[in-house]
């Protein structure tokens, strides 16, 4: 037979921390058990899976407002979960175009500052300043 699956056992077993447990009780995206007048709180198995989805989530850059939606949403609406994930999707390729455009202003300054050999001043730090 298992142990409970009191709060150090749940973090342990989604591989997170306890004190994230509680955050995401905080927020309403885990459900905390009534705690008994003597004992420990015991968390259903299926919290697990449900912090691991949580944590999943993250990785694709879901913040967790927006997972808190999908879960919400639920199964069996798919198509709503796909159009959260286009505008996701959406949103993702709109900072890879600002990272680039980052990218190549740094790079532009960066060159300029290797072209100009007048060390009285720093064409990046002359970039910088809002005239």
């Amino acid at each position: 037979m298992s142990k409970p699956l009191t709060i150090g056992f749940l973090a342990k077993a989604a591989e997170v921390n306890v004190e994230t447990v509680r955050y995401y009780q905080r927020l309403g995206i885990i459900d905390e058990p009534e705690k008994p007048l003597e004992g420990y709180r015991v968390y259903p198995a299926e919290t697990v899976d449900r912090i691991r989805f949580i944590k999943r989530a993250q990785q694709l850059g879901f913040s967790l407002k927006e997972i808190a939606e999908l879960l919400e949403i639920g199964d069996g609406h798919c198509d709503d979960i796909r159009i959260k994930a286009e505008h996701k999707l959406a949103h993702v390729e709109q900072q890879i175009k600002d990272l680039q455009n980052l990218k190549n202003t740094l790079n532009t300054l960066i060159k300029s500052c290797i072209a100009d050999k007048d060390t009285s001043h720093c064409p990046i730090v002359d970039s910088l300043v809002i005239k």
